[in-house]
């Protein structure tokens, strides 16, 4: 895989679903939810951004000893686009990158690992599909830094997928993890 694929985890959202800070809560043993999909990410990804919303520094601290380059969103209130946005500009120059939620700890490595090999081998747009269900982790290429430096709203990349939905391959998985996220405590 090309070492110039950029892992970004979004974790700058604020949990109100969840009742407490989700991303904390602890999972088997003593990691978090966040550091879970971190780790995961930086299985198959060295380079990782994460993305943090203000006032959460033992977030930001979890996340740097899990290994990531930690930014803050200042804009974290705007939504999931604005976090992004902000991450895909601190990233440099990069062919691409693989776009992670930090509320999915259980997508497999492998997993990530064969977005970001499909990115490294010129795929546009990656994303893994389970039964058919498209999921996460999302892979862009660099020919989409503009529209993702552009973002602002809550709905990330949403509206770039949808335009270019034809140029979006998916890799069928075995991996239920890129379909389940954490919402609510039931979630996990």
């Amino acid at each position: 895989m090309a070492a110039n694929i950029c892992g970004i985890l979004l974790a700058a959202g604020a949990s109100k679903r969840f009742g407490s800070d989700k991303l904390l809560h602890p999972l088997a043993g003593q990691a978090t939810v966040a550091t879970t999909a971190l780790a995961n990410l930086r299985a198959a990804i060295p380079h990782v951004i994460a993305v943090v919303r203000p006032g959460t520094a033992k977030l930001q601290n979890l996340l740097s000893e899990t290994g990531a380059t930690v930014i803050l969103c200042t804009e974290a209130e705007d939504g999931m686009g604005a976090s992004l946005a902000t991450a895909v500009r601190a990233s440099g120059d990069v062919t691409g990158w693989v776009i992670a939620l930090a509320d999915m700890p259980y997508i497999q490595p492998e997993t990530i690992s064969r977005i970001a090999a499909s990115l490294a081998a010129g795929a546009a747009i990656v994303a893994p599909s389970f039964r058919g269900k498209r999921g996460h982790p999302v892979g862009l290429a660099a020919q989409f830094r503009p529209q993702l430096e552009a973002l602002g709203a809550d709905e990330g990349a949403r509206a770039l997928l949808k335009e270019h939905a034809g140029l979006i391959e998916l890799i069928e998985v075995n991996d239920s993890g890129v379909c389940r996220d954490i919402d609510t405590p039931a979630d996990l």
